[in-house]
């Protein structure tokens, strides 16, 4: 099996008491903005009105969530969607963006898999699901090259995680282990040290010589290789045809129920945003960071947007196994009880749109609504 990661917040109610700690996979905080500085599209004139006068989508600022980050800065989601407006929403970790869905403040968001994992267990179920996929890949280990030469040098280092229990957190320790190396989970201490830090501090830990690398997110990575780092390992090399989820989307069963029409609609804006982003690399790419410049204030230099963006694959497919292995580390790490996932999926939607593309289906892995 691949080494995994459990995306974002690796939580469940039934989980041990990192719980409260586990944070997002590409976060850097954990508020969330009520999308002023996002970019939206005019309703066009004339526009019809699906069921609902609006959807609410939440998201990250962050190169792993480009399908939201374009299609909202096109307009290709609100085209999608008529008279319906989109009323967009950023976050900058997982349970806030659990929390927003759950409390009816956001519709439809762009999420990684662990705090997917975490809202649908503690819910019993009944809070989400997932509906379509987003990203793949975009996660790296970078080493100080003067301390790390190779692979097996990173026993007795100092290596950063994001946090304990996140998504990097646990595919290192997966990582780790299966290199025969023993690592207590909620010390980080034993044959290599894990250092649990912040994607914002760990560039300066890296500076100041208090971690020897880290296993990190896009563009944290990047931004890291930018100022010396050397990257020896890229995740994707672990899973079987080089892909894992790191982003997908998710709907409250709420709004799923009572608006089929946008939810459809807003999967209509994701494959079309997704097509136009593999269509016009370079264009969605500037698009991707114009966003984010809207969005935080400062646009990535072009010596870490361009490597990140390489790393990162677009995709409509959830890659539901992926899933489902990135939760069975998590379990093996023993940071997560063994959850029940079955139903977490309602793929109908996007099969749906991917038809009437002329394009196949996905799969749930056995993990979908019966």
């Amino acid at each position: 099996m691949p080494s995994a990661r459990l995306r974002r917040s690796l939580a469940a109610a039934t989980a041990l008491p990192l719980l409260a700690l586990v944070a997002t996979a590409c976060g850097y905080g954990s508020d969330s903005d009520d999308g002023d500085k996002a970019s939206k599209a005019p309703v066009a004139a004339g526009a019809e009105k699906l069921s609902a006068s609006s959807v609410r989508i939440g998201y990250f600022p962050n190169l792993t969530h480009a399908t939201a980050l374009v299609g909202i800065e096109k307009g290709l989601f609100q085209k999608e969607l008529g008279a319906t407006a989109v009323k967009p929403s950023t976050f900058n970790a997982g349970p806030s963006e659990i929390e927003a869905l759950n409390s009816g403040s956001i519709d439809i968001g762009f999420i990684g898999p662990s705090p997917s994992i975490n809202g649908f267990t503690q819910s019993q179920g009944k809070s989400l699901r997932i509906i379509g996929g987003s990203a793949s890949g975009g996660v790296k280990l970078v080493v100080n090259p003067k301390k790390i030469k190779s692979l097996d040098d990173v026993k007795g280092k100092r290596i950063a995680t994001p946090q304990l229990g996140n998504t990097q957190d646990v595919a290192f320790l997966n990582w780790a282990a299966e290199k025969g190396w023993k690592v207590d989970a909620q010390s980080g201490k034993g044959d290599v040290s894990v250092v649990r830090s912040d994607n914002k501090v760990t560039p300066d830990a890296y500076k100041s010589g208090s971690i020897d690398g880290a296993w990190v997110p896009e563009p944290t990575a990047s931004k890291l290789v930018s100022e010396g780092a050397k990257e020896i390992l890229d995740e994707r090399d672990l899973w079987p045809d080089k892909k894992f989820v790191i982003t997908n989307i998710i709907v409250s069963q709420k709004f799923l129920s009572e608006h089929p029409d946008v939810v459809e609609a807003v999967l209509r804006g994701s494959v079309t945003t997704n097509k136009w982003i593999k269509d016009n690399d370079e264009a969605a790419k500037t698009a991707a960071n114009d966003a984010l410049k809207k969005l935080s204030g400062k646009a990535l230099p072009a010596e870490q947007l361009d490597p990140a963006w390489k790393s990162i694959e677009i995709l409509d497919d959830p890659l539901a196994a992926t899933l489902q292995a990135e939760a069975d580390h998590a379990v093996k790490a023993g940071l997560l009880k063994k959850p029940q996932l079955k139903g977490i999926y309602d793929l109908g939607p996007l099969n749906k749109v991917l038809k009437a593309e002329g394009r196949p289906a996905v799969d749930d892995a056995g993990l979908g609504v019966k």
